[in-house]
């Protein structure tokens, strides 16, 4: 068993609690869904978020759908002029069997922007 990442970003339109934690929920069950993940499996969860957003953190979400023993960071993403706001992004690792490039990241909402190339059709 070999330990992967898997990525996946959102966006809300508000900063508010409430739509962090919907928008976090809805990305982190879309990468569990789409690669087969099971939390035991989950080694560690890294979020940041654009500076526009801090009513909520991210790993809040998580604990609410039962990562009670999963370690998680949350921080902020770099302030680059003209990068894409009100963004959450997570860099989920994993133990698994499959192959890096099996791996299916997720990009949601306005967060398609950041990888088309990944982007489901």
């Amino acid at each position: 068993m070999e330990c992967r990442a898997v990525r996946g970003a959102t966006t809300v339109a508000n900063n508010t609690a409430r739509e962090i934690e919907e928008a976090t929920t809805e990305v982190l069950q879309k990468i569990i869904r789409e690669n087969k993940i099971r939390i035991k499996d989950i080694v560690s969860a890294y979020f940041s978020v654009t500076v526009d957003l801090n009513a909520q953190f991210p790993a809040a979400a998580a604990r609410k759908m039962g990562w009670t023993y999963v370690p998680m960071l949350c921080t902020y993403e770099l302030d680059v002029p003209s990068s894409l706001r009100q963004c959450i992004r997570v860099l989920l690792t994993y133990n698994t069997r499959k192959a890096q490039h099996k791996i299916k990241h997720q990009y949601l909402r306005g967060a398609t922007l950041l990888r088309p190339d990944l982007v489901e059709q």
